[in-house]
């Protein structure tokens, strides 16, 4: 919302509001550190990302660089997600090929399912989704929770906050801005994750800097076609994106040289054929728009998969916090 990047008279006036929150948000989090509510502990470390704002900053492709990266290094993660928009509350193994959707298990977990080769359960109750993923998958030995930084029942042993470039904009607490917590709340997490920006709102966490990377593109009816921004050049293309923050997908188009028209949706939207009946050539969109889009448009759909690329080495940082010493 353009009212959060500034203390306008928007925000001024639901100020009170986000005072109430503030309230609510230190009694829930006393509770759980007291004690008053119940804290589930899992038999495996669990690695939490998350970030302290609405909306996406990131996290989704820094949790699939660490199941990636940790898998590498010999452990086997399994990931759990609220699977945000689906059509079901109901815990659920997000199994791809088998009938998985966006609608039934949420456009993130099918994502981090199709690409991690991990499991990856969702679920409201991530404490609960957890223990369904352990019971399915006992030879697991690390959860990974995907937007679980306030989901306190999850004890956690690794807390990583992810932020980028917009920063914590107007600083206030919803409703009056972006923040789900105070910024304060930043010092307790294990590391500090910088997504295509320099600015750490705080100081003393160990910080770690990352940006998205990807310039091959494959046709969503048929991904073993693929092609390059050159190849696209001179199309009249329309860019489409439904994320966290559109902008950051478009201005990444900018800079490899592709000219489009740009079309911004909320995040998770739920695509129907009128959102896409452009006239031109071909539509540009991300791996996690693409999977809502298929046979909406007879225009040919370009996907541009991303990865995230990360330093220093949060997967051997993680490792020394959950194992107590860097792994050989």
């Amino acid at each position: 919302m353009s009212a959060w990047r500034q203390r306008g008279v928007l925000a001024r006036v639901l100020w009170p509001l986000g005072f109430i929150f503030s309230i609510v948000v230190a009694l829930r989090r006393m509770a759980y550190r007291r004690g008053w509510m119940g804290v589930e502990r899992l038999p495996v470390p669990v690695v939490v990302v998350g970030n302290i704002i609405a909306g996406g900053a990131g996290k989704t492709p820094l949790t699939l660089w660490l199941a990636q990266q940790l898998t590498t290094l010999g452990r086997k993660p399994g990931i759990v997600s609220r699977g945000y928009g689906r059509e079901t509350s109901r815990i659920l193994e997000v199994k791809v090929g088998t009938g998985g959707t966006a609608a039934n298990v949420g456009d993130e977990p099918l994502l981090l399912a199709q690409r991690s080769g991990c499991p990856v359960f969702v679920g409201s109750d991530r404490a609960a989704a957890a223990q369904a993923l352990l019971a399915a998958y006992p030879d697991s030995d690390l959860i990974l929770c995907d937007d679980g930084l306030q989901h306190y029942r999850l004890a956690r042993d690794v807390e990583i906050a992810v932020i980028d470039r917009r920063g914590l904009m107007n600083g206030w607490l919803q409703p009056a801005g972006p923040l789900r917590e105070p910024a304060s709340r930043l010092r307790e997490v294990d590391a500090l994750v910088l997504n295509d920006t320099e600015a750490a709102p705080v100081t003393g966490v160990p910080l770690f800097r990352m940006h998205l990377e990807g310039d091959i593109f494959y046709q969503l009816d048929n991904p073993a076609t693929t092609c390059t921004i050159s190849d696209l050049q001179g199309l009249k293309l329309h860019a489409v994106a439904g994320i966290g923050e559109p902008q950051r997908f478009f201005d990444h188009l900018a800079a490899s040289g592709l000219r489009f028209e740009s079309q911004a949706f909320p995040d998770h939207h739920h695509y129907t054929s009128a959102d896409l009946s452009f006239a031109g050539d071909a539509l540009v969109m991300t791996e996690k728009d693409a999977l809502k889009c298929a046979g909406l448009t007879t225009l040919p759909i370009w996907v541009l998969p991303v990865d995230a690329c990360i330093e220093p080495d949060l997967a051997r940082f993680v490792l020394e916090k959950i194992d107590g010493s860097a792994p050989a």
